[in-house]
């Protein structure tokens, strides 16, 4: 049997190259786009990929894609959107507004439509995973820098072990993913990694998943990462 993947926020960068790797291995693959115009990458993908649009950080927005995917049954759902956000600023120096939509769109979105999209994975055998940072790891926050976007993922990691434990007797797991340093619009030209290196590491962590249903906070090589 085919198996089926969501992945939200597959316009380009590491969501677009998760699409490229699961078509490649005969994965049947849904991707979103917020924009119809940012969907033309993904309907550029060898193999056949459905293309839908969402703003993960508009609740209607959310509720809507829901509507629409209701019924269908997911292998893997992963939830990659995310911004960067003022990382110039501190606590001191950013705005209300500022941090509100940090917050909104790395933290509580991601997980939000998680909540939705729950029933619509496969017990046992399923995998939800989220997009994070190990930046979010409180453990290596030694360094400072970027606390603002460290902050918001460290807010989704604790979100996502909430989902997990909520969840538990689905069968499903729950991973919280980080992707490393890569070659992105975000990550910047100097990062350690390309697109494809990326992709194939997660991809491989949740095939892995579907077996063990364990739930991890992992980075694309498998490491275990520290909360």
């Amino acid at each position: 049997m085919t198996q089926t993947a969501l992945i939200v926020g597959a316009s380009r960068g590491i969501g677009l190259g998760l699409v490229e790797e699961l078509t490649r291995r005969g994965w049947e693959v849904t991707g979103t786009a917020r924009s119809a115009e940012g969907g033309k990458a993904l309907k550029a993908v060898d193999g056949k990929v459905r293309v839908e649009t969402v703003d993960t950080a508009d609740r209607a927005s959310a509720e809507a894609l829901r509507q629409r995917l209701d019924g269908q049954v997911f292998d893997l759902i992963i939830v990659n959107a995310g911004i960067g956000g003022p990382r110039d600023k501190n606590p001191r120096t950013v705005s209300d507004e500022e941090f509100s939509h940090l917050f909104i769109t790395n933290s509580l979105a991601p997980v939000r439509l998680a909540e939705l999209l729950a029933k619509q994975v496969r017990p046992q055998t399923g995998v939800i995973g989220l997009m994070t940072s190990q930046l979010g790891s409180v453990e290596q926050a030694s360094a400072g820098g970027m606390e603002l976007y460290r902050a918001s993922k460290a807010a989704l990691n604790s979100f996502t072990r909430s989902f997990a434990a909520r969840h538990k007797d689905k069968g499903f797991a729950t991973l919280s993913l980080h992707p490393g340093w890569v070659k992105t619009d975000m990550g910047g030209p100097g990062a350690a990694i390309d697109v494809e290196t990326s992709a194939r590491g997660l991809i491989d962590i949740v095939e892995r998943a579907q077996k063990d249903r364990q739930d991890r906070f992992t980075d694309y090589k498998g490491d275990t990462l520290p909360w």
